[in-house]
């Protein structure tokens, strides 16, 4: 569709010219079982060695710490679920936070139902973890502890580093999801500090349905399909090695460009603030904390998120209403209901996420698009 606006980024960005092309060739001659010991399935090998060799490279990791997934959400499960299964001799105890992405949260629910304990630590006004809550929260028998490094929602991001290295002097292991932080913050886990990282490859222009885990060597990470143990026994199943090159390649020019990127889109993004700011009865979700700089949620007071959602569309520009991530359902937000703010900021909640494509011209529109609609709707509301 012509002129529309796309600010709905950290949903799922379209995939780069460059990667489809790295791409195509493992869609025809070289599409073949990398498992195969023809010619044919060690041409698929190599590429898929090639990928992996260049995902290490950039993490700063042995390249047999990279598992390939279909997903960041399963990235996410089987660090949690694998991990901590493998860890049952030591303890039953886990720590997550109020605000995790539902993979973290339903795969916690899922070990709940396994006789496993779960802690959630809440977050401030701003959405962030304070360190001295998160080190009261380890008990005896924590075993493991998962928090994102940048939330889906509000985009905040949390002080990963300081959390990794409270778990690690007492014996937790530390896994966070990096899916949204990925083409924005610097992920290698030494920067982190932490032992396990998913990633999605959607977020930073490559295709759906490829994700990475990063688990340190050492790690026990037990298999949640099993087969003919490829990926190291980890993940079994024929790998999907055109997305595979897809990653490595969306995630090499990701890395590259990301200073670039992040100063070009952190200024549209503090223009389309200061537009919204300028409205009444508003309020900027994780304003004052550390926050991805291309993500601005808002929250309109006395305006459902439906409505405005709604009427943006219709006016051309794609937005979220807080996550994409839940079936297309609109639900009350758990990270905004995580914030402890006055109830009347929790239903007009819309999620403005910028990328590569927004464009100066495209924010002023959008920024007078939800100016005019604001107004409208209130009056609307008054009226009715």
């Amino acid at each position: 569709m012509e002129n529309r606006i796309y600010l709905d980024y950290a949903a799922t960005t379209p995939v780069r010219r460059e990667v489809i092309e790295a791409m195509l060739p493992y869609f025809a001659d070289a599409g073949h079982n990398p498992s195969s010991l023809h010619a044919e399935g060690r041409r698929a090998r190599a590429g898929l060695d090639q990928a992996r060799d260049r995902v290490a490279a950039i993490l700063g990791v042995p390249r047999k710490t990279i598992t390939f997934t279909g997903s960041g959400s399963e990235s996410d499960n089987q660090a949690i679920i694998g991990v901590v299964r493998a860890l049952v001799p030591k303890g039953r105890h886990i720590i997550s936070s109020a605000i995790e992405h539902h993979a973290v949260l339903h795969s916690l629910d899922a070990l709940r139902d396994e006789g496993f304990e779960v802690t959630l630590v809440g977050v401030d006004g701003r959405g962030l973890i304070d360190v001295a809550e998160f080190a009261a929260a380890i008990r005896p028998d924590t075993i493991f502890a998962t928090i994102m490094l940048a939330n889906n929602e509000i985009g905040t991001i949390q002080p990963i580093r300081d959390l990794a290295g409270v778990a690690r002097a007492r014996g937790v292991l530390f896994h966070t999801d990096a899916v949204q932080a990925a083409p924005w913050v610097d992920v290698r886990p030494e920067v982190l500090g932490v032992d396990l990282l998913s990633m999605s490859a959607h977020k930073f222009y490559g295709p759906k349905g490829v994700g990475v885990l990063y688990a340190r060597e050492g790690v026990p990470v037990q298999p949640l399909v099993y087969g003919g143990g490829q990926e190291f026994g980890r993940r079994s199943g024929t790998e999907n090695v055109a997305g595979i090159v897809g990653f490595a390649t969306a995630f090499e020019l990701a890395t590259r460009e990301r200073a670039e990127s992040v100063q070009r889109v952190a200024a549209l993004r503090d223009r389309l603030e200061a537009r919204v700011k300028a409205l009444e009865d508003v309020r900027i979700n994780g304003e004052g904390a550390p926050r991805l700089p291309n993500n601005c949620n808002v929250s309109f007071a006395g305006i459902d998120s439906e409505s405005m959602l709604v009427g943006l569309d219709l006016e051309g520009v794609a937005v979220s209403a807080g996550s994409a991530c839940t079936s297309g359902a609109l639900e009350p937000s758990h990270v905004i209901d995580a914030l402890g703010i006055d109830p009347r900021w929790h239903q007009g909640v819309i999620r403005f996420s910028l990328g590569a494509g927004t464009m100066d011209a495209e924010i002023e529109r959008a920024g007078s698009l939800v100016a005019h609609l604001a107004s409208e709707m209130r009056e609307r509301n008054l009226h009715s």
